[in-house]
Formats: C-alpha cells, structure tokens, sequence
C-alpha cells in the first residue's frame, strides 16, 4: 500500500483501500511525534482529551467534539494538551481513543456530488478546528463510517460510504462556510488567480505568467490581492512557495539542494537567499528544528476486512 503520509518508511501508514478510497484510522499522539506530510485527506473527530494540532506550522486546540479537516500536503503533527488519565480514570478499552479519524482520496467526488463545496480546495472549511452544536450527532456518523469501511468490500458498500462521507462533509461546509467573499471582480480574479497557484509554484514565481495565464495584467492581480488578502501578487506566490519549501524541509528526507530544486531554484544559494528573506532563517537552521528518528503521530491505516 501506499504511505499515508511522506515518510522514510512508508510501510508504517497506508492510504484509505482502493475498493473504496475511504478508511477509518487511529490517531496516535505523543509529544514526541514528528511532523509529516499528509497524502490523502483526514476528518479528525476529538473525542476524549484536547490534542494539539500543528497544521503547517500553526498549534491549535482541538477540543473534545471538535472537528478538523487535513489536506493532502500539509505538515501535520499531532500530540496531547494534558497528561493521560491515570490510575480508575483511565479510558475503558471500547473508547476508540484520543480522536475519530476518517481518510479519504483526493478526487472521490465530482463538483456534482457536493454542491458548494470543493472537497480538494485548500482553503475549504474546518482549516482549524470547529464545535459542532451536538458533537454528539458527529461523533455517531464518525462511528457509523468506521463500522462500514471495515465491513465487507464491494460496489455497495463503497457507494454507501461515499454517501455517509459527503454527508458528513456538507455538514462540515453548513457548520463553517469560510469567509463570505463578496461577488465583485476582484474576489473572482483573486480567486482564479489562487487555483492556478496551486498548480503553478512549483514551476514558477512570476506574476507575470500567472497574469498572462488568467488574460489580465498584473496590476489587476496585485489589486485583487491586496483587496482580498491585504497582500501583493508576488508576495501571494512567495508566501506559498515558502509555505512548501518548510513543509519538505520538516517533513521530508530530500536535501536542501533537492528541496530548492523541486521549487524552481536553480542554484541551492538562490534557494537559500529567497528562504531565509521569507523566513528569517536559513534552510539549515529551519531543519534543525524537526527531526524524522521519532514515531509518526500521524494515523496508520487499519486493516480492511478483506
């Protein structure tokens, strides 16, 4: 199977089964887990204690019946906010543990099947953690999931869990539908201009090629970012490319010069110049705070009955 997350060994977590390409994980957390990039979509449910979730890079607490939703990509490390229960307060072995996790694919759902919602776009809800009014109602769908991807595999029961996901997804979009952009040009534009983005860093920094890609200058784009995000054009794509350039730094065994490489950087000096005036550091030192020898706190993926 493949990894789940990017890892030396990937043998240590798996995607969601390809009969369904949705699967019920366990969350271990430790306060020494590292961080690891994500490979397929996590719905995390916290269920017994707080957690603390590093999502690129930022901590937030996650609550007992809060809601969080990964995206492939992103560096995630989780561990726990308090001290396990101990002596007769520890947790009874039915409790499935610290969360709730559901994973699933990229590409599981057409732009038909969840109207409004783009299960694949970066900026969609649940980016931090969210408190659903009756956790309680999550928590039984979570459970209901769980049960039906470890039932038996097959057409039926695959469409069925498609069926509980995106329900359990639409929920998610009513409970947290994000910032309400306003319909004028630059909100489009901007829009546009993000997408193309996403596909684009890796190849390019120039406003420029985005600006031709989309038919418009970049002074359009540099004022549908300011307006947006109160950021310039270029300011937008260094920030990404600088976002992807600390997520394979922490969470990947690729070196430096790789690492530049894979970004568009010629020369590692050119790589280093641009990281350190993006992040006051230089590669090397940003390294040096992760390390890959500890346990993933990432969940593995349990066995299909299959």
């Amino acid at each position: 199977m493949q990894a789940l997350i990017h890892v030396a060994h990937p043998a240590t977590a798996s995607l969601p089964p390809d009969w369904a390409g949705i699967g019920s994980c366990a969350l271990p957390v430790a306060a020494d887990a590292v961080t690891d990039l994500m490979q397929c979509h996590a719905v995390v449910h916290t269920v017994t204690v707080p957690l603390i979730a590093e999502i690129d890079f930022v901590r937030f607490t996650c609550e007992p019946g809060s809601l969080l939703w990964l995206r492939p990509g992103q560096a995630v490390r989780f561990e726990t906010a308090e001290p396990a229960p101990a002596g007769d307060e520890v947790a009874k072995p039915d409790e499935p543990g610290p969360a709730l996790t559901i994973v699933f694919r990229s590409g599981l759902f057409t732009a038909d099947d969840l109207p409004g919602l783009s299960p694949d776009d970066p900026d969609g809800p649940a980016r931090q953690p969210v408190m659903p009014p009756d956790p309680r109602e999550f928590r039984a769908a979570f459970e209901r999931l769980a049960r039906d991807a470890g039932g038996t595999p097959g057409p039926a029961t695959a469409a069925l869990l498609r069926h509980e996901l995106a329900a359990v997804l639409l929920r998610l979009a009513l409970l947290d539908p994000g910032p309400a952009l306003a319909g004028h040009v630059e909100s489009r534009t901007f829009e546009r201009f993000r997408r193309r983005l996403e596909e684009g860093y890796p190849h390019t920094r120039r406003v420029e090629d985005y600006a031709a890609e989309l038919s418009c200058s970049v002074r359009t784009l540099t004022r549908a970012s300011l307006a947006i995000t109160g950021r310039t054009a270029k300011q937008v794509v260094d920030d990404r490319v600088a976002l992807q350039a600390r997520r394979l730094l922490a969470a990947t065994p690729l070196s430096v010069a790789e690492v530049g490489r894979s970004l568009g950087f010629g020369e590692p000096t050119n790589f280093g110049r641009f990281f350190h005036r993006e992040t006051g550091l230089s590669p090397g030192q940003f390294r040096a705070r992760f390390t890959t020898d500890r346990p993933s706190g990432i969940p593995g993926q349990r066995s299909p009955a299959d």
